[in-house]
């Protein structure tokens, strides 16, 4: 199937077939009625390229039969849970993405980055998209607000590593939405600490000191890592709070954050630490920002009536043996239900990982290296 530019009405025909036996962390609400309730879904897709393009290097191309494989599972999933918003990562050629969600109900569909190319077919650099079964009524890219980077100590051309994007989307009952889909920086150093040691001047001394010098020149390229993704957060949230402040839409924060949402790095994103001196006339500081902070739904759903258990949380991707969560939904006060400006709660939270830990060569062998993750929101009456 040749490449060709992005439209939204191509038509491509794929199977959604629904499979049992799925393997869900998941707990329900009990029994609301379904036109009461909002699936919101976070999904990084892992390569999402169609051949004959090449991801990253020349040899990276999928045969039809594991582009085929690689549409049916994400299809499949998509029938199985029938999300009604969903955040995607790792995309390198939406169109066939759109084609794959508007087949599978999800009429609605935008991307506005694109990805670089090199040689008409190598790809790097993916970005995000969003797809939708309710009408998306805005769009934007989020891009760093003027001045803030070199405020920041951060050069005055910084920018996000993968373009954030802002849906504004019409949910029933609630009305418009803005919806944030991300990709942060990984934790992959910003530099080859291997390339870069024949450029420097050898440690002497200790047999021992080239080793120690590659390691302490591999850790200066992951605290540069960590320095664009918790800088991202920051103007992210500055973004998202400016925005809340035009218009007083609920917000949603969905995506790969590459980083455990707890860890300092990230901490910008849900903080309510503050020195500000608060407003004697409105009251407590901490009260003052509730309606500009955002919460963890999995912490949402914990400390909600449907919560069933305290089970340890589930990983959402996993490094050799050990797991984390790296992909993550966070929600503005409209959507707690302890909040005096709520409108709904998360009734159900689910994380499907049976690719992750128990996979099936024969079906799960183009799937993706991270759980998608998804959440069901009540709407209150």
């Amino acid at each position: 199937m040749p490449l060709r530019a992005f439209h939204c009405n191509l038509t491509l025909l794929i199977s959604c077939d629904r499979i049992e036996g799925f393997c869900l962390h998941s707990q329900s609400t009990n029994g609301s009625d379904t036109s009461e309730l909002i699936k919101i879904a976070t999904f990084n897709l892992f390569n999402f390229i169609e051949p004959p393009g090449a991801f990253y290097e020349f040899e990276n191309i999928y045969t039809q039969e594991q582009w085929q494989k690689k549409l049916d599972w994400i299809a499949t999933y998509i029938d199985e849970h029938q999300p009604d918003v969903i955040g995607f990562q790792e995309v390198f050629t939406p169109d066939a993405l759109a084609q794959l969600t508007k087949r599978c109900g999800l009429e609605y569909f935008v991307v506005l980055d694109a990805p670089e190319v090199v040689d008409d077919f190598i790809y790097s650099k993916p970005v995000v998209a969003l797809a939708s079964r309710y009408p998306i009524t805005e769009v934007h890219n989020v891009t760093v607000g003027d001045g803030w980077a070199s405020m920041m100590g951060l050069q005055d051309d910084f920018g996000f590593s993968r373009k954030p994007l802002r849906a504004t989307i019409s949910l029933p009952k609630l009305g418009p939405c803005d919806c944030y889909v991300v990709h942060f920086k990984s934790k992959r150093p910003l530099f080859d600490a291997q390339a870069l040691n024949g450029q420097t001047k050898p440690l002497t001394g200790s047999p021992d000191g080239n080793v120690g010098q590659l390691l302490a020149i591999e850790a200066l390229g992951q605290w540069g890592s960590s320095i664009q993704r918790g800088s991202e957060a920051a103007l992210l949230r500055y973004a998202m709070v400016e925005r809340r402040t035009q218009t007083g839409n609920p917000m949603v924060l969905m995506g790969d954050f590459n980083d455990i949402l707890s860890d300092g790095v990230l901490s910008a994103l849900t903080s309510v630490d503050t020195r500000i001196k608060p407003d004697p006339l409105r009251g407590e500081v901490e009260h003052q920002l509730r309606d500009h902070r955002l919460n963890d739904a999995y912490e949402l759903y914990q400390s909600s009536q449907y919560s069933l258990s305290c089970q340890q949380r589930p990983s959402t991707h996993y490094y050799f043996a050990k797991g984390s969560v790296l992909d993550y939904i966070l929600l503005s006060s409209e959507f707690d239900i302890k909040n005096s400006r709520s409108l709904a709660e998360v009734g159900r939270y689910e994380t499907y990982d049976r690719h992750l830990i128990n996979p099936r060569f024969e079906r799960d062998s183009q799937s993706t290296d991270h759980a998608p993750v998804m959440i069901t929101i009540s709407i209150r009456h």
